[in-house]
């Protein structure tokens, strides 16, 4: 089994679990408010990638209930999830490696926590699909855990699960957006947990096409 999929299968086996410990984003609120304020047009069309059982949709939208939110995950129980607490989005089974088959363009990408999921390579195409889709003035926004990618490998979730996840550094990612002609907003570290206990920092960037 692939990476991709075993992720997808400890998600949506445990999908309720982690759709309750990860309910509490206050701990990103701040980027999010950013995110949201950086989007000027009312009735804005965003894009969220990754979006597990909807915790960041619902933030989005009690801050900002005009917003136009698709969105999309590869677990189904996670979207059903998802579709509960936010009737007012839309959603979608998707993979965030295929957002140019929208075929549409949007004001702004919220990415949380997908990129642990994604190696160099795809994570380098995920930025220029993203500033190839976004409108000028345009907001990226993505979330991850800080760390040596030398480190990427097997960790154990919260529930004994094994997945494959990826670590990034700021400066690499910072470096690849610019690359992809985004500007750099905002720039953010916090300390967090990992499912399993083990501290970790967690990065949040904001972009603007």
């Amino acid at each position: 089994m692939d990476k991709s999929k075993k992720a997808i299968e400890v998600f949506n086996k445990h999908a309720k679990f982690y759709g309750e410990k990860f309910r509490d984003v206050s701990l990103y609120a701040e980027g999010f408010d950013i995110f949201c304020g950086a989007i000027k047009k009312k009735n804005a069309e965003i894009l969220e990638l990754a979006c597990g059982p909807g915790n960041i949709t619902n933030y989005l939208l009690n801050k900002r209930p005009d917003l136009k939110i698709l969105a999309t995950d590869l677990a189904p129980n996670m979207i059903d999830l998802a579709k509960l607490d936010n009737p007012t989005a839309e959603f979608q089974l998707m993979d965030a490696k295929d957002i140019l088959k929208l075929n549409k363009k949007y004001d702004g990408i919220m990415c949380g926590f997908c990129l642990p999921y994604l190696d160099k390579e795809e994570v380098n195409k995920l930025f220029q699909d993203s500033y190839s889709i976004l409108n000028p003035g345009g907001i990226f926004y993505l979330s991850t855990m800080e760390d040596d990618y030398s480190k990427s490998g097997i960790q154990i979730g919260s529930k004994g699960d094994e997945i494959f996840m990826h670590f990034y550094k700021g400066e690499f990612l910072s470096q690849a957006l610019k690359e992809n002609n985004f500007k750099i907003l905002d720039l953010q570290r916090m300390d967090s947990l990992m499912g399993n206990g083990s501290k970790v920092v967690d990065l949040v960037i904001i972009a603007e096409k």
